[in-house]
């Protein structure tokens, strides 16, 4: 709860301080974005790319030349159909452009991507596979879908244990720690900082023996003076 509160804010905050706020469309249901690594193929990275709102999807297909341009008004106001979402979904250049918007790429090396034919779009969006070189710890995703058409759009995204991110423009790139290939979280680490634990745990040791033995020692004298 107190991530999901955190991560409104900064979505209210990025949306005031974006230049150009008299324009509509980015500032509807922003789109999201899943993150989840192959439950049974480590090295396969699924992301699931949902939009926020249905005049958003009808503005891409027109993008795209999808569909028709008329379908954007001369006000700027967007008439979606429900036609929309069956002509965008199978199409190649819906795909070209996941695959070049959504990037995975593991230690700086890019996973080819194919993107999973859609059933409905609009409830539950579209998934890219991304087949990695070997089991992923961690991925680096960028998210730039929606911002070449105006830099104002932002994306939740979530993803293995509750982690969260906010895409946006200048912050197009998040690093997500994924499962390793024996299903444990996989994580970092610093040789400095276990040995510094190491030397503390001896040294916590060694305070609470010499304690022991001063006890000891006057327990003795008081004995002896007895």
């Amino acid at each position: 709860m107190r991530k999901a509160l955190i991560l409104a804010c900064l979505l209210i905050a990025a949306v005031v301080l974006t230049p150009g706020a008299a324009q509509a469309h980015p500032f509807g249901d922003p789109q999201t974005v899943a993150v989840a690594l192959d439950g049974s193929d480590p090295s396969v990275v699924h992301v699931r790319w949902k939009v926020g709102g249905l005049d958003d999807l009808t503005l891409l297909g027109v993008a795209l030349g999808v569909l028709p341009p008329d379908r954007v008004l001369l006000d700027g106001a967007t008439v979606f159909q429900p036609s929309d979402a069956a002509t965008i979904g199978p199409s190649a250049q819906f795909a070209g452009y996941l695959t070049k918007q959504i990037t995975v790429a593991d230690r700086e090396q890019p996973c080819p991507a194919a993107v999973q034919r859609p059933g409905d779009l609009v409830k539950n969006g579209v998934t890219i596979d991304y087949r990695c070189d070997g089991p992923i710890g961690t991925a680096t995703i960028a998210v730039r879908t929606l911002t070449d058409l105006n830099p104002a759009y932002k994306t939740l995204a979530s993803g293995p244990d509750g982690e969260h991110a906010v895409y946006g423009q200048g912050n197009e790139s998040h690093e997500w720690v994924l499962s390793g290939a024996d299903g444990v979280r996989a994580t970092q680490t610093h040789p400095a900082r276990n040995a510094a634990l190491q030397i503390a745990i001896v040294l916590a040791g060694v305070i609470v023996v010499a304690g022991a033995v001063a006890v000891l020692t006057r327990r003795r004298k008081r004995k002896h003076l007895a």
